[in-house]
């Protein structure tokens, strides 16, 4: 059997910047077994490879029973519905923002989705959207807020070479707010030991210097060493936590995040609720069959 897969490069608007997924369109309505899918996973070694089952959407509206009604974009009928799952070279993942995005991408690129069709995603964490935003595609995920800890990992500050200014979690990840942006760009963890904590990642950030010139407010960098990627280059479900936490501090809403990593990239933030609304760009780098 013959698979389209494809590269894409997401939360950027050119090739090799960003954060790379892949993404693989799977022909039944159902997904494979979860080890065939781990396996080609870490055969892409790239932090996120999502796979794709069709749902129903307006091209086969005929053929689907009544779904439900409501959403992005109107009544349910003209919502294309996908099931996606998403894996690290690792391990599968509960939430991942760049995947999904390069998906939705991977959708409307091919016509997979219709171009003016909102898509909606059956996950891991619910019910996902995507809609377009012109040259932006904006993703309707939850909002993953922070408490603080009121006993940080031991060590902390040794682990990260950095002395946090402020320390929490949420359901995912650690998360840590360092001095200035300066800190976070130069920041050089200690990857080994980090994957020993409790957590999926270790999400570091900080307000950005000078943001109107820059053009983003705040900025992060994401280590997840313990799900097999030592350093994310760009993590849409980090920003979930990322809004909420700098839209109460700055006292601004909507708001620009850059994540500082190598690559590099940025994301647009939008509380809505319990909800945060994250826009991004994406690239298809290439496209191909998989013959396995």
């Amino acid at each position: 059997m013959v698979l389209e897969i494809f590269q894409v490069d997401a939360f950027t608007d050119r090739a090799f910047a960003g954060n790379p997924a892949a993404v693989c369109l799977l022909p039944e309505a159902s997904f494979p077994e979860a080890g065939w899918m781990q396996a080609l996973a870490a055969e892409m070694n790239l932090s996120e490879t999502a796979f794709l089952v069709c749902r129903g959407g307006p091209a086969d509206r005929a053929d689907r029973s009544q779904g439900a009604q409501g959403g992005p974009g109107g009544d349910g009928g003209d919502i294309a519905e996908f099931g996606l799952r998403w894996f690290t070279p690792a391990v599968e993942v509960e939430l991942c923002g760049h995947a999904t995005l390069a998906s939705a991408h991977v959708l409307w690129e091919t016509g997979a989705a219709a171009a003016a069709s909102p898509i909606r995603f059956q996950t891991l964490s619910g019910v996902l959207s995507a809609e377009r935003r012109g040259d932006w595609i904006e993703l309707d995920f939850p909002a993953e807020p922070a408490s603080a800890l009121a006993e940080p990992p031991q060590g902390l500050a040794g682990l990260l070479g950095a002395q946090p200014v402020w320390v929490g979690a949420n359901r995912f990840d650690l998360v840590v707010e360092l001095a200035d942006e300066a800190a976070v760009r130069s920041l050089a963890p200690d990857v080994r030991r980090l994957a020993a904590l409790p957590y999926r990642g270790i999400l570091v950030t900080a307000r950005a210097s000078a943001a109107q010139a820059r053009g983003y407010d705040v900025v992060s960098r994401f280590f997840a060493p313990a799900a097999g990627v030592a350093e994310d280059p760009v993590t849409g479900s980090a920003h979930c936590c990322v809004g909420p936490y700098w839209s109460g501090r700055l006292g601004k809403n909507p708001l620009v995040g850059y994540q500082a990593s190598a690559r590099g990239g940025l994301v647009r933030m939008e509380l809505a609720g319990d909800r945060v609304r994250l826009g991004g760009q994406a690239v298809t780098v290439f496209r191909g069959e998989l013959a396995a």
